[in-house]
C-alpha cells in the first residue's frame, strides 16, 4: 500500500506536506500561542477544517445520490484549544446551504451525512463537535 502523504519538517516550526497521489502541498505552522508564526494552516487547524470539509462532502455524495444538490455551501469553522494536555477540545461548525427550501427528506439526509462522515467518527467523543446547520 502507498502511503497518503508525506511531510518534511523544514524548519522555524513548520512542515511541508504532500499528497502523494496528487502531488499537492500544503505547509503548517506553528500558531502564535505555541510559539509559531501562525503564517500558515496549523496542525489544529487542519484537523478542524477536515472534520467541515468530510462534512460537506459527505453531504454532497448523499445529496447527488439521492437527485438535489448543495452547490455554494459554505461552512465557518472554529477551532477552540485546551491546556493541561494541550489539544483541541471543541471544534464548532456552522454550515450554511444557499438553498432555503430543501424538503423535510432532504434535510434529513444532509443531517445524516454531516454526522456520518469518516473524520467525525473517527474523532475521540470526548472531543466537543458543536454543529450548526443553517437552512
Amino acid at each position: 500500500m502507498q502511503e497518503t502523504t508525506q511531510t518534511r519538517y523544514i524548519g522555524e516550526l513548520r512542515t511541508k506536506a504532500k499528497h502523494v497521489r496528487s502531488g499537492n502541498e500544503i505547509i503548517t505552522d506553528a500558531p502564535p500561542d505555541n510559539k509559531g508564526k501562525g503564517e500558515a494552516f496549523s496542525p489544529t487547524d487542519l484537523l478542524a477544517t477536515a472534520l467541515g470539509s468530510c462534512m460537506i462532502t459527505i453531504m454532497g455524495i448523499s445529496a447527488r445520490e439521492h437527485g438535489f444538490n448543495i452547490d455554494g455551501t459554505t461552512a465557518k469553522i472554529w477551532k477552540i484549544m485546551e491546556s493541561n494536555p494541550r489539544r483541541v477540545g471543541e471544534v464548532k461548525i456552522e454550515i450554511r446551504f444557499p438553498k432555503n427550501n430543501y424538503s423535510e427528506k432532504e434535510k434529513k439526509l444532509i443531517e445524516k451525512a454531516a454526522y456520518t462522515c469518516p473524520v467525525y467518527l473517527s474523532l475521540h467523543p470526548d472531543l466537543k463537535k458543536t454543529i450548526i446547520l443553517n437552512f
